[in-house]
């Protein structure tokens, strides 16, 4: 197996691996490798969630998903959580609860995004990156919830933040599951 970098962006590099089969077939495989991320769940009070509606140019559509955003070189996955949610919704929290890591597409991406959920939080002043386009917005459970249901929220990262929680929820008798 050998790979070649093709392009290095500003947060991603673009590469091409080829490897051999045991049938001798060559096959060529692109990849996007990524430094990794962090995610989100801020949890206003027992019933609400702050959403982002965030215009994504990529697939051409606002999307509602939890914050999030790409690790820095050298940063703290906690450092970078602490970060992201103060930058897109203003928001400090004095309680962080790492919840899971997962790949959101490892066929292709090398990312892990490290998943969190935030409680006790205090409003601030927001400072998002120049090319974020997105809109803080606080959502009854329910209606999240139901949003997973029909389909209005279709962001992989939020949809498996939201149920995830929501099943915590319901294995801890419908309270808040433990810390």
């Amino acid at each position: 197996m050998a790979w070649d970098i093709v392009h290095r962006g500003r947060k991603i590099q673009v590469g091409v691996e080829r490897s051999v089969t045991a049938d001798g077939q060559t096959i060529q495989r692109d990849f996007v490798l990524h430094p990794g991320a962090v995610a989100i769940l801020p949890l206003v009070d027992a019933e609400h969630v702050c959403l982002l509606r965030n215009h994504r140019v990529i697939v051409n559509e606002v999307l509602w998903e939890v914050p999030a955003g790409t690790l820095e070189p050298g940063e703290a996955i906690e450092a970078a959580a602490i970060r992201e949610l103060a930058e897109e919704t203003g928001y400090q929290a004095r309680h962080w609860r790492k919840l899971l890591e997962f790949y959101p597409s490892p066929g292709i991406l090398s990312e892990r995004t490290h998943l969190f959920v935030a409680s006790e939080l205090t409003a601030g002043t927001r400072h998002p990156e120049a090319d974020e386009q997105l809109e803080p917005h606080i959502v009854p459970w329910s209606q999240a919830l139901a949003w997973t249901r029909d389909g209005t929220i279709r962001d992989a990262k939020t949809l498996l933040a939201l149920l995830w929680w929501q099943q915590q929820r319901l294995a801890s008798g419908g309270c808040e599951p433990p810390g």
